[in-house]
């Protein structure tokens, strides 16, 4: 057998040759000086040779282990040099499976499944917020804390939300590796007790002009009740509460067919207590453009015959469900990004922001009638809500001119389909009227 002070005191002889151990180890001592541990087996009845390491990195004592460990699987019927090389290989692959490739392939594999704004904007988070940090990392190197240093950055920009989506998005990117094999652990599981809390305030909204229209026009191609393609385009025209919306009924609209027509939302609908509901004259009134005319012309044959503008699917004589709108935004790719109520805020910072530039004297006051916002220095009965008309009947065609720059025509929406692909329509819609259609007039003049 050999010991620690034999192997050291080789030395190199014109030609290679051996120094044995038990159980066919042996050193072999090369012309050159160097020791290489081998062992000697048998496989299928063919003689093979195992590399065990070099001397001194690999001592006596490790080589020992390792020829044991070899034998061990040589009793297994396994043999140990192509064991070795699958193990090689595979850790290679591991050690080359980036986190970024697995996202990609992740992303790849399930972007199917999701409305294209939705898929585009998983993948830019990664770009954005992951890949740069931890991208070039073997996902089976990646640890809890160095996951939770890439969603502590998102956070410190103060984007809480958007570091949890992130984070969900992360732990679907290690259970897709784990299905395949490459990682055994998520890393990321945990880390959503440990991120902030969202603070509860202002409901999304998108208030960017070209975001704005490009979610609507994504809305408006994904499949829907052509009633609630109608609704979500009067809704960002009109940018009452969608509550208002979904109560609207025909009798409140007036001059349809004139110069200036008119919604007058009765005080009972409007937000606000008892008294507000109570008080006389307390109705809102919308300036309907031609733009929000246009919605109504387009709807007309769909539920002119009812009371409301947009009943339920199944019951004609309730409005739509409160949840019709939302669930449209959010198959289109919008959840966390903007809410029915949001295009009040959209309105609202969009036009501020024009009349600062455009505008005239009295016009965020009259941006915020148009909301019916109440001015908190004024009481209810003091309120004059018919104030500045006129003005607000520009700024509505202003907003409506702006929004709907690229949107189809409203009688294109009800033409589209209802349901997901494949699935069978319920019963044709009614062709929309012709341009010489003339609205009923049973309300008051405008």
């Amino acid at each position: 057998m050999l010991t620690d002070a034999k192997v050291r005191a080789a030395k190199a002889r014109p030609k290679p040759y051996k120094l044995t151990d038990c159980y066919r180890l042996y050193l072999l001592v090369n012309p050159n000086g160097s020791k290489l541990w081998r062992w000697s087996y048998a496989f299928d009845g063919k003689q093979k040779s195992l590399a065990l390491g070099i001397f001194p990195m690999v001592s006596l004592a490790a080589a020992r282990c390792k020829r044991d460990e070899a034998r061990e699987l040589l009793e297994q019927g396994r043999d140990p040099v192509i064991v070795k090389q699958l193990t090689f290989a595979t850790n290679l692959e591991v050690s080359r499976y980036t986190f970024e490739r697995a996202a990609c392939e992740w992303h790849e594999n399930t972007k199917a499944t999701w409305a294209k704004v939705h898929a585009a904007d998983v993948i830019r988070s990664l770009e954005r917020d992951v890949f740069p940090k931890i991208g070039k990392f073997p996902v089976v190197e990646l640890n809890p804390p160095k996951i939770l240093e890439v969603l502590q950055a998102i956070e410190a920009r103060g984007a809480i939300e958007t570091a949890k989506r992130v984070r969900q998005r992360i732990s679907a990117v290690f259970c897709y590796a784990i299905a395949k094999g490459l990682a055994s652990t998520d890393p990321a599981e945990k880390l959503g007790t440990v991120l902030k809390p969202i603070r509860k305030g202002k409901q999304p909204a998108i208030t960017d002009l070209r975001r704005l229209r490009k979610m609507i026009l994504d809305a408006e191609e994904d499949y829907a009740r052509p009633i609630t393609r109608l609704a979500l385009r009067l809704l960002a025209l009109t940018a009452v509460r969608p509550n208002e919306l979904r109560g609207a009924r025909w009798d409140e609209f007036e001059d349809l067919n004139g110069a200036k027509p008119l919604w007058r939302i009765p005080a009972a609908r409007m937000k606000g207590d008892l008294d507000r509901k109570a008080e006389e004259r307390g109705e809102h009134l919308v300036p309907m453009t031609p733009q929000g005319v246009a919605v109504l012309r387009a709807l007309w044959p769909l539920t002119g015959d009812c009371e409301l503008l947009f009943p339920g699917n199944r019951f004609p004589n309730r409005p739509m469900s409160e949840n019709a709108i939302g669930y449209l935004l959010n198959r289109a790719g919008y959840h966390g990004h903007h809410v029915p109520h949001g295009f009040r805020a959209a309105f609202s910072t969009i036009m501020n922001e024009w009349v600062e530039r455009h505008g005239k004297d009295h016009d965020r006051q009259v941006i915020d009638l148009m909301l019916a916002h109440i001015p908190k220095e004024k009481v209810e009965g003091a309120y004059n809500r018919a104030a500045y008309m006129p003005r607000r009947r520009e700024l509505a065609m202003i907003w409506a001119d702006m929004l709907s720059e690229g949107l189809p025509s409203p009688t294109v929406l009800i033409e589209r389909p209802a349901k997901p692909i494949g699935e069978k329509p319920r019963r044709r819609m009614p062709l929309p009227v012709g341009a010489d259609f003339q609205f009923p007039e049973p309300g008051r003049a405008a």
